[in-house]
């Protein structure tokens, strides 16, 4: 997707060589117009999966999500990060750490939103080390329900979280690559560093 890329580039803020910030486009405002689009992409990338539900965790995910699940015609469930007084008591949940906030949640779904009849597609804003994805995924196998794939609008190629999910076999597509953050320039898997 070459206008998230622009906006990426125009948009992002390297924190170092590790960390991007987007909360210019992601993370804290939302762009309604490219978060459709991205839904509409994920939705085809994924409309012959079967999929009954579209899963993300709170908060950062779900712009994103929910546009994939209005594409698809599909529910959106969240996972929460904390647990409220009208939580469900049989709730599944994980315990994940959470790199760019430095800190170990929980996240949770209740057992009444995920059963064994669905067809599971994740969707989430960046992927770095894979912590929450890994999570996620443990909690829809619990469940019952059938993973069709992950979908994530920026992948860190650098670290070793999308590999870490590829190698279990789970289908994992993502709009935008970055390489590198090196010496403050982003680069995108398909140009030269």
């Amino acid at each position: 997707m070459d206008l998230l890329k622009r906006k990426i580039t125009d948009e992002g803020v390297i924190v170092s060589d590790d960390v991007l910030k987007l909360d210019a486009l992601l993370n804290h405002q939302v762009d309604p117009q490219l978060t459709m689009e991205m839904g509409k992409e994920f939705a085809s990338l994924f409309r012959e999966e079967g999929v009954t539900k579209v899963v993300t965790v709170e908060s950062s995910g779900i712009a994103v999500a929910f546009a994939t699940a209005y594409e698809l015609g599909v529910p959106l469930v969240f996972a929460r990060r904390k647990k409220t007084l009208l939580a469900d008591a049989d709730s599944l949940s994980e315990r994940v750490p959470s790199f760019t906030k430095g800190i170990v949640t929980d996240i949770i779904i209740s057992r009444q939103f995920l059963s064994k009849e669905d067809r599971v597609l994740f969707i989430d804003d960046i992927i770095a080390n894979g912590d929450a994805a890994r999570g996620l995924i443990k909690i829809v196998e619990r469940s019952g329900a059938s993973l069709v794939g992950v979908g994530v609008v920026v992948e860190k190629c650098f670290q070793n979280g999308a590999s870490s999910i590829r190698e279990q076999g789970i289908r994992l597509e993502s709009l935008a690559k970055i390489t590198s953050l090196a010496n403050g320039k982003i680069t995108f898997a398909d140009e030269r560093a």
